[in-house]
């Protein structure tokens, strides 16, 4: 590995050290700063240092990302499950996630959610069909 793709790789420690992401995010961001540098390295490479070193692993960003999202954002678990696939988490990976998080929680966050909604929509003739959307745009079923 050239003096390039080290301080590449130094800059992707630092970030993962920061933050949970994806092998398909650090592969991306990989790519980018290799043609912004012209280094000699690939970003297969990079991102196998990474998960070798345990900057990167997929499992523990799909128990955060579902964490969070159920929890604070009020996510269902279809809507996380979609977004757990579009970056690439596999099928197994994201049921462990998603049986780590709290049904009773995110249900009473809904609850909440679709009561600050009712009360926004009182006496409109289609309040459940509205409420019914609302609660299936934010991945409950």
């Amino acid at each position: 590995m050239d003096e390039a793709g080290k301080k590449i790789l130094s800059s992707l420690e630092s970030r993962c050290a920061r933050r949970e992401y994806c092998s398909r995010d650090i592969l991306h961001k990989a790519a980018l700063a290799i043609e912004k540098a012209g280094a000699d390295v690939s970003a297969g490479e990079l991102l196998s240092k990474l998960v070798e070193e345990g900057y990167v692993d997929d499992a523990r960003y799909a128990g955060a990302f579902a964490r969070e999202k159920s929890g604070l954002t009020g996510w269902g678990p279809a809507k996380i499950r979609f977004f757990l696939s579009a970056k690439g988490i596999a099928r197994e990976t994201i049921a462990a996630a998603l049986a780590d998080t709290d049904p009773d929680r995110s249900s009473e966050r809904l609850r909440k959610l679709l009561e600050t909604k009712a009360r926004a929509l009182k006496g409109d003739p289609d309040i459940k069909l509205k409420l019914l959307r609302f609660a299936l745009g934010r991945g409950h079923e």
